[in-house]
């Protein structure tokens, strides 16, 4: 008989798992059930191309609907699963509607955070997490009009630079005492401060929204310090938080995310999870983590599709990230968590190229790369490889990236 593999969540890691599953060799149903009216697309777009108008909902698919036809995946879009019954193997709809699975791929992703504020309700207010969220915020788009982003991570300021580039007057509110403050050192933050002041937008720290207020749409942010700033248009951008819901009442283990192992494999035999859901070993750092980010939910996948077709293969990959803002493309490679020690190569007092090498006893952890492919890729292959670098060298831009690995 035909088996059926149903995955949860029209996301990043579904794209990829679908796909890998058929070049496993599954050869049953592949069901795919989303809550979203859309087949998977790209989400890195919607706070800088698709926000400022360049793409399109059609442009930002991950693949075209045809490819999916090919590879014989079906689809139920519009649809939230709401019960998994993983002793009788069935899954059901909002709709009432049981499908019976023989496995089972949990791609749920995250959600946004939500803010508990006076005023939160008003219209106006907007959070940017999907197509529908950023397709309302477009219908509020008027040059010249007051934007608010609440959130100094890297989806604030990459909507900041958005809003600004249509003509926005935009103010960045950030809690921390510095923008970027959980992910990056100092000099980074630094550095995003200067170069988004230079465009125009303006960043203030260290403070805290306390209300929304205004007269049937939001006119205004309050803060907890009195300080107010007029709002014809609010972003909110504090994090999310990931979907484990349906994990938690089926009886997965679940702390900080879907605990799965190196396969991808959920403590139930038949059921994988992959991408931002899940919290997972990385054997480069040695700890158990949860990654929001694209290269993590394609390449966790091929290890879950992999699991469903009873084979091995390991999820090891070094953790990378990335994020545009004007002209500026910055690359990140691992995780900078513990450094001890930070340096700089290049100019990053005045200019728009640089990158920043964080270290930890002398020994490379991550690097933050801005306009620096080289570097990038230098960084990338010294942190997946047993490759040494010369940190007394680094600093020294007279010396070529591919002379810095020490033979």
């Amino acid at each position: 008989m035909t088996q059926t593999c149903i995955v949860i969540g029209a996301s990043h890691a579904a794209a990829q798992l679908t796909v890998s599953l058929r070049q496993e060799g599954w050869d049953g149903q592949i069901l795919v059930i989303g809550d979203e009216a859309y087949l998977p697309y790209h989400h890195p777009p919607l706070s800088k191309a698709f926000l400022s108008g360049d793409q399109s909902a059609q442009d930002i698919l991950i693949r075209k609907p045809n490819f999916y036809e090919q590879k014989d995946v079906e689809f139920k879009l519009g649809a939230r699963v709401e019960d998994i019954d993983r002793l009788a193997k069935t899954v059901t709809l909002d709709s009432g509607e049981k499908l019976n699975y023989d496995k089972l791929a949990l791609c749920t992703g995250s959600r946004v955070r939500k803010v508990e504020l006076p005023g939160i309700d008003l219209p106006g207010i907007h959070y940017l997490r999907d197509l529908k969220d950023v397709a309302g915020i477009r219908e509020e788009i008027q040059p010249g009009k007051h934007a608010v982003i609440v959130g100094g991570g890297y989806i604030g300021l990459e909507t900041a630079a958005s809003l600004k580039k249509l003509g926005m007057q935009v103010t960045v509110l950030e809690m921390a005492p510095r923008v970027l403050a959980r992910v990056t050192a100092p000099e980074l933050s630094e550095f995003y401060t200067r170069v988004h002041t230079e465009e125009g937008v303006a960043i203030k720290t260290g403070i805290a929204v306390a209300a929304f207020e205004g007269d049937g749409r939001v006119q205004q942010v309050v803060c907890a310090d009195g300080s107010n700033f007029p709002a014809d248009l609010v972003v909110i951008g504090v994090g999310i938080v990931p979907n484990v819901e349906l994990a938690m009442t089926s009886g997965l283990t679940v702390d900080n995310g879907v605990v799965v192992d190196e396969f991808g494999r959920t403590d139930d035999p038949d059921i994988v999870a992959a991408g931002d859901v899940t919290n997972h070993y990385n054997g480069i750092y040695g700890i158990r983590l949860r990654l929001e980010s694209v290269p993590n939910a394609s390449d966790q996948a091929k290890s879950a599709a992999a699991a469903i077709c009873g084979k091995e293969k390991v999820y090891c990959t070094l953790p990378w990230f990335w994020s545009d803002q004007y002209d500026l493309k910055l690359q990140i490679a691992g995780l900078s968590q513990g450094y001890d020690q930070v340096v700089v190569r290049g100019d990053i007092q005045s200019g728009r190229s640089f990158s920043a090498f964080y270290l930890r006893e002398g020994k490379l952890i991550a690097a933050d790369c801005v306009n620096r492919p080289a570097e990038f890729m230098l960084a990338k292959k010294v942190l997946s490889t047993d490759a040494e670098l010369d940190i007394t060298k680094l600093a020294d831009e007279s010396v070529p990236p591919k002379e810095l690995i020490l033979s």
